[in-house]
């Protein structure tokens, strides 16, 4: 019998402006997400603001719950759930995730794609991703099927809904205390 192991999924609201636009239409608390391979959510990776100051500047982003984007939003809000994988499907993911990071320049926000998702039309770019897009195409490109619908319609609301997700801890990000969880 394999080992188990978990990866996090954060999802969080920041309450920026471009946050506030997208929560007008998706109505959903959260609307961004990010997949970390461990508690402390010290090893976080998304689809977002590259520069906390310019929502325009977007794309793959190692992130850092202590400083960068989420230290200028000091009320972000947060669910963090837990989705356990065995050890294999972790190499697979850690083996998609370098790829990322090895060609981390070459990657752009797939901003037409949010646009996309709202109308239910999936809109691809190679390259090309947003936050909620990226993570499920993580899971999905190391034979994790989560739901049955294309990465580039997966929205940080989809794993809220998600049965194989164990919720960890809801509240300010900020308060959050990985020691307490588990």
């Amino acid at each position: 019998m394999e080992a188990e192991r978990s990866v996090f999924i954060l999802l969080t609201n920041t309450g920026t402006l471009f946050t506030r636009v997208i929560q007008t239409y998706t109505k959903a608390p959260y609307n961004h997400a990010s997949i970390s391979f461990d508690r402390e959510l010290s090893e976080l990776y998304s689809f977002g603001r590259k520069h906390p100051s310019n929502p325009l500047n977007g794309g793959f982003v190692k992130e850092d719950i202590n400083t960068g984007t989420f230290s200028k939003y000091p009320n972000t809000t947060c669910i963090i759930y837990e989705l356990r994988v065995t050890e294999r499907e972790v190499e697979k993911m850690r083996r998609v995730l370098h790829i990322f990071i090895r060609s981390r320049q070459k990657y752009m926000y797939n901003l037409l794609g949010v646009i996309g998702v709202a109308l239910k039309e999936p809109v691809e770019f190679s390259n090309s991703y947003f936050c909620s897009q990226f993570v499920a195409e993580i899971l999905q490109r190391s034979g994790i099927h989560i739901w049955n619908k294309l990465p580039a319609l997966v929205t940080p609301d989809d794993f809220r809904q998600s049965e194989r997700l164990r919720l960890v801890y809801e509240g300010r990000l900020s308060e959050y205390d990985p020691s307490a969880t588990g």
